[in-house]
């Protein structure tokens, strides 16, 4: 009987992983389409069909919902995590996983950090889109490293729940509904308009929910303005939620895949 030589150790685990997520993506039109198309096609609608009748209050519209069409981006992207992750623990997957030397939530690292990178090269793609249409951010090059760890931040808090989503749900249409949440929360926030400008009852929810300091942070250090306190708020909401990911998708996985 052959017996099965240990890998290294759990990081080559997780770059094999990562490299088998990043494939099916690259594979996948639908998967492509979701995570580029849809956002470029939001950015279009927000500056070509709404940006005439919302430019009265910001008069820099596509300045203004960039940063909230980016982050947009990143959450829908980063939501379909939790379709893969059920689709591994509902197909097999993870039980052929386990029958070899490889550690066990390496898969879960591997979806993650796929995510990560698809997520910054739509958001690469978006910016570069809305540079184009006329976007012109000032951020120094602190700036734009800024931006990049607050994305990525968000994009591995998101990934992290969303995993964990993914292992709570029995099926993947069930896994989906986080994108339809996700897609939705982003347009309650500063992102395409003030939260002063909505309804009392929306105002408050508007201006305190997670992605508002993300987003008032991400366009603070995009156009060289004062963060303010919208860095740290956003670091701790987003780093908090990453941890609960983390924490939640461990459990689950150990919990239904026995080990």
């Amino acid at each position: 009987m052959t017996a099965y030589t240990r890998t290294p150790g759990p990081l080559v685990d997780v770059g094999v992983l990562l490299g088998r997520s990043l494939r099916h993506s690259v594979r996948s039109i639908d998967a492509t389409i979701s995570a580029i198309v849809l956002p470029l096609l939001i950015l279009m609608v927000f500056v070509f069909i709404f940006g005439g009748a919302l430019e009265a209050g910001t008069p820099e519209y596509l300045t203004y919902v960039v940063p909230g069409v980016v982050v947009l981006c990143a959450a829908f992207g980063s939501s379909s995590t939790a379709v893969s992750v059920n689709q591994d623990m509902t197909a097999g997957v993870i039980d052929r996983l386990r029958s070899l030397p490889v550690v066990g939530t390496a898969v879960l690292a591997g979806h993650v950090v796929a995510s990560v990178v698809r997520n910054v090269v739509s958001t690469a793609v978006v910016v570069g889109v809305a540079v184009a249409l006329g976007f012109r951010p000032t951020a120094s090059v602190g700036g734009w490293l800024a931006v990049l760890g607050l994305l990525a931040l968000f994009m591995a808090g998101v990934s992290a729940l969303s995993a964990a989503f993914g292992l709570l749900v029995s099926s993947a249409e069930a896994a989906g509904a986080l994108s339809f949440v996700l897609l939705f929360l982003p347009y309650v926030s500063s992102g395409f308009v003030p939260p002063e400008t909505m309804p009392a009852v929306l105002h408050g929810f508007a201006a305190h929910q997670p992605l508002t300091p993300l987003i008032e942070a991400v366009r603070a250090l995009l156009l060289g303005l004062p963060v303010g306190s919208s860095g740290w708020l956003a670091v701790a909401w987003w780093g908090g939620f990453g941890l609960l990911g983390v924490l939640g998708a461990g459990f689950l996985f150990r919990r239904r895949a026995g080990g």
